[in-house]
């Protein structure tokens, strides 16, 4: 089993920054894959951006340039760094750990952008 909490969302306004955290823990194995998914008030859920243990990066078109997925191995974290924010980035953003058949979500953190 894995458990993942977020933290870091929160009211911001258009143009602002925020840093969304994400722990990881239980039975962590190398060679995973960490992301950040949103979900909109009346959409479906979407991929903001994925982080293999190796390092290697794969981003939404909506977040390009503006957004940056990283983690910290040793912590068993991972990080979206968001940046320019606009109001259109408002929804609750969920933390996602897979390994093959292995595939777990956090319960969310809310990050709305006024306009």
């Amino acid at each position: 089993q894995v458990q993942l909490v977020e933290s870091g969302g929160g009211l911001v306004q258009a143009g602002g920054s925020l840093r969304l955290s994400c722990r990881a823990s239980g039975t962590i194995f190398s060679s995973n894959v960490m992301g950040w998914y949103r979900q909109a008030s009346g959409k479906q859920r979407e991929l903001v951006a994925d982080i293999t243990s190796g390092g290697s990066t794969n981003y939404a078109d909506s977040g390009k340039g503006r957004f940056t997925i990283s983690r910290d191995n040793a912590k068993n974290t991972v990080y979206l760094q968001m940046n320019s924010l606009k109001p259109e980035d408002t929804a609750v953003y969920y933390c996602r750990f897979t390994r093959g058949v292995y595939d777990y979500w956090g319960q969310g953190t809310q990050v709305t952008v006024s306009s």
